[in-house]
C-alpha cells in the first residue's frame, strides 16, 4: 500500500519556489566567455586538405556588420590533425587589437571574420 499521507505533506509549491530562486541566483552569476572555441577544416587554393601541417589564423571580431568596426582581432597558429581540422581558443593567441574580456556582446550583433594562412601564418597581416 502507498502512503497517502506523504503525499498530503508533500509541498510542490515550496518546491516550485526554492527552484526558481536556485535558477535565478545562477543566471544573475552568468558571465561572459574568457575563451571562445573555434573549429575549421583547412583546405588549400587548390581544395585538397591541409593534413598535419602548422597554420595560422587571424580572427577578427566585427560589431553590427560583416563589415563593421573591429572590436578585437588576433593571431592563433595551430596544427591540422589527418582530416585538416584545427581547434584553436579564440582569445589566446597574439592580440592585435581591442580586448576580449572587454566586449560588450548585448550591444549589438557580432560577427566573426578569419584569415587562414595555411603556410604557418607567417603571411598574416597584422593591421585590423
Amino acid at each position: 500500500m502507498i502512503n497517502t499521507q506523504l503525499f498530503k505533506n508533500f509541498n510542490y509549491e515550496k518546491i516550485q519556489s526554492i527552484t526558481a530562486i536556485l535558477l535565478g541566483t545562477l543566471l544573475a552569476f552568468a558571465q561572459a566567455p574568457e575563451k571562445m572555441s573555434y573549429q575549421a577544416v583547412i583546405r588549400n587554393a587548390a581544395g585538397q586538405l591541409v593534413q598535419n601541417q602548422s597554420i595560422g589564423i587571424k580572427v577578427s571580431i566585427l560589431q553590427n556588420s560583416e563589415t563593421g568596426a573591429v572590436v578585437y582581432s588576433e593571431r592563433l597558429t595551430g596544427t591540422t590533425n589527418a582530416n585538416g581540422l584545427v581547434s584553436l581558443a579564440i582569445d589566446s593567441g597574439t592580440v592585435l587589437s581591442g580586448t576580449f574580456n572587454t566586449i560588450n556582446w548585448s550591444a549589438g550583433n557580432y560577427y566573426l571574420k578569419t584569415e587562414t594562412d595555411p603556410s604557418g601564418g607567417i603571411h598574416l597581416n597584422d593591421e585590423s
